[in-house]
């Protein structure tokens, strides 16, 4: 399936979860309120973050109720200062406050891998080091954390497990060595960029004589980065990888890798804080 029409199905999918879990049979206490009340609100952001999410909430209202008018003066990857309202809401009160919940959970989560990327990417924008994402997402957020890490100006690994091979140690001990696992997987989809995790010197350099487009170095020190990167002489594109954080980022960058992979984009993000309020 194209990215865009599975994005497009995420979509579709994530809203009609959202508030299948949080809504069920119906909000009783909306019901609170009178059927004919209209209301107006406004949602701010608590602290500087990357917004990201759009497409999700306008879904989810569409699905919750769609004569709910929704007002952006923000796009997903625009940044946002603590304290800016970037959303407002008009429509059924009723409509309003059970959307609520479902919807800044959605933005907040997203908008956090957002910020996590800009952040990331900021520290090394001038290396012209490439930033990934890695398959450590939340479950059931794999396109959408994905999508997040783009709006935040990083890169995407691969989707899932069909789109690139990507061959590791128990892959390459199962195959019986680098070569051969290369070898088969240009056998089984040529087209497809193929990827070997190396964790040695002798690792790298049976993977650069297999011919792999790609190789990933496996928590390798930054003189063994530089080393790489003078023993790949550009015959195949280096990842680092492993213990990659704030702090260790721009170092790494700075050995001559060409990108940089991070789970920490994804999976250890912490949600960002988002109010929303209705309007007097």
């Amino acid at each position: 399936m194209h990215y865009q029409d599975a994005l497009a199905e995420e979509i579709r999918d994530a809203a009609a979860r959202l508030l299948a879990e949080d809504v069920g049979p119906g909000d009783i206490t909306a019901g609170l309120i009178p059927a004919e009340q209209h209301a107006q609100a406004r949602v701010i952001t608590r602290e500087a973050c990357v917004l990201c999410g759009v497409a999700w909430v306008d879904e989810l209202f569409r699905r919750l109720d769609p004569t709910v008018a929704l007002r952006w003066q923000a796009a997903d990857g625009d940044r946002l200062e603590a304290g800016q309202a970037f959303l407002e809401l008009e429509g059924s009160a009723r409509s309003l406050l059970t959307g609520e919940r479902a919807a800044l959970n959605l933005l907040q989560t997203l908008s956090a891998t957002a910020t996590r990327t800009r952040h990331y990417v900021d520290l090394i924008g001038d290396t012209g080091v490439r930033l990934l994402d890695t398959r450590k997402t939340l479950p059931g957020l794999r396109l959408a954390q994905k999508y997040a890490v783009a709006c935040g100006g990083g890169h995407n690994h691969r989707l899932g497990l069909w789109d690139a091979f990507l061959i590791k140690e128990n892959h390459i001990a199962a195959c019986g060595g680098i070569a051969a696992a290369v070898q088969e997987a240009r056998d089984i989809a040529r087209d497809l960029p193929v990827e070997v995790e190396v964790e040695t010197f002798e690792e790298l350099e049976q993977a650069l004589a297999a011919g792999a487009d790609v190789i990933m170095l496996d928590n390798f020190s930054l003189d063994e980065l530089r080393e790489a990167v003078r023993r790949g002489a550009g015959r195949a594109i280096l990842e680092a990888s492993g213990n990659v954080d704030e702090t260790t980022l721009r170092a790494i960058a700075e050995t001559g890798v060409d990108c940089i992979s991070s789970g920490a984009l994804t999976k250890d993000v912490k949600a960002i804080d988002l109010s929303m309020r209705l309007l007097d």
